[in-house]
């Protein structure tokens, strides 16, 4: 054998072993569980909207509490709320392109939550949503606002653990698994997880199933509920490995005391704020988030006024002044 020959076979071994490494090292990837690093929330900062109910009453409140107590709140990040009453076709585009503008501009990545489904809250304090037809033309514009653009997306929390409770109940999942189709694939969209103290994880897994929790990112728990977060953390491991796997976001903005006693959720008295809104490092749950927005009415419930309204007693006692 000449040392040229030596040399050509030793070189074939070398390519040989190392595309067998780069096989097994892709095969490992492929089978080890997602981290932190997977997570759309992994090295960005989240988005503050100037423009938040909180910012708003932190310039312009009637009181000194009032504006103290906002100033707190809108210095956290919160998801903004798409809905279709305040914000319909043909207003719902350009409001996403001017926030997703700002985001970029602030290099911050915004959180949305769509909330216009057909029999939104099942009659509930939240009552409305748009017909069939012109919800998903509602989707459509929300979608081509966003475009490629970095943005996070809960859609249509208690769509599916409230489901059952509606007319609509199997139809429901069909309409949620469609109006996820039309959203961006770059689009980190979470569907509706319920919480610990609503439907027994397995028959959540059912309904993210059915509603295409394969096709999105994963699903959010806790929304405008105050169950702990360590609850909710259990809780999210439960439904993943119902569905064989996923990822999940927890509203945390405000479960800082915990639930009631009797475990009611509308304008609680002697609720408090929870952590801040961030990653966290876990296998399933992405991060903790301020979904529903501290200081806005849940209904008209324990002397709350309509859902969704700015209520400065109830910003006052969640930052603790009162």
């Amino acid at each position: 054998m000449t040392a040229s020959g030596a040399g050509e076979r030793s070189r074939a071994r070398r390519a040989v072993l190392a595309s067998g490494a780069i096989a097994l090292l892709a095969l490992l990837a492929a089978c080890a569980p997602a981290t932190a690093a997977d997570s759309p929330f992994a090295g960005r900062t989240l988005y503050r909207s100037p423009d938040s109910s909180a910012a708003i009453a932190a310039r312009t409140g009637a009181t000194a509490a009032e504006r103290e107590a906002a100033a707190r709140l809108a210095a956290r990040p919160t998801a903004t709320w798409l809905v279709p009453e305040r914000l319909p076709a043909g207003e719902v585009g350009p409001a996403v392109d001017a926030l997703l503008d700002d985001a970029a501009g602030a290099a911050a990545l915004p959180v949305l939550v769509v909330y216009g489904i057909p029999d939104r809250d099942c009659g509930g304090h939240s009552a409305g949503g748009l017909a069939r037809t012109p919800y998903l033309a509602w989707i459509d514009e929300i979608a081509a606002a966003i475009g490629e653009r970095s943005a996070v997306v809960v859609l249509e929390p208690d769509a599916l653990a409230l489901a059952e409770a509606c007319p609509d109940a199997a139809a429901r999942p069909a309409l949620v698994r469609e109006a996820a189709a039309r959203l961006p694939e770059t689009t980190a969209v979470y569907l509706d997880g319920g919480h610990s103290a609503w439907l027994p994880a397995e028959r959540m897994a059912e309904l993210l199933r059915a509603a295409g929790v394969d096709r999105v990112r994963g699903f959010a728990t806790n929304v405008s509920n105050t169950r702990t977060t360590s609850e909710e953390r259990d809780y999210a491991h439960r439904v993943a490995a119902a569905l064989g796997g996923g990822h999940a976001v927890i509203d945390v903005s405000r479960n800082g005391s915990g639930p009631p006693a009797d475990a009611s959720w509308c304008n609680v008295p002697g609720r408090t704020v929870g952590e801040d809104p961030g990653p966290l490092d876990d296998e399933v749950v992405d991060a903790v988030l301020w979904l529903k927005p501290p200081g806005e009415s849940d209904g008209t419930c324990n002397g709350g006024p309509p859902a969704g309204q700015w209520w400065p007693e109830a910003a006052i006692a969640l930052t603790g002044g009162g």
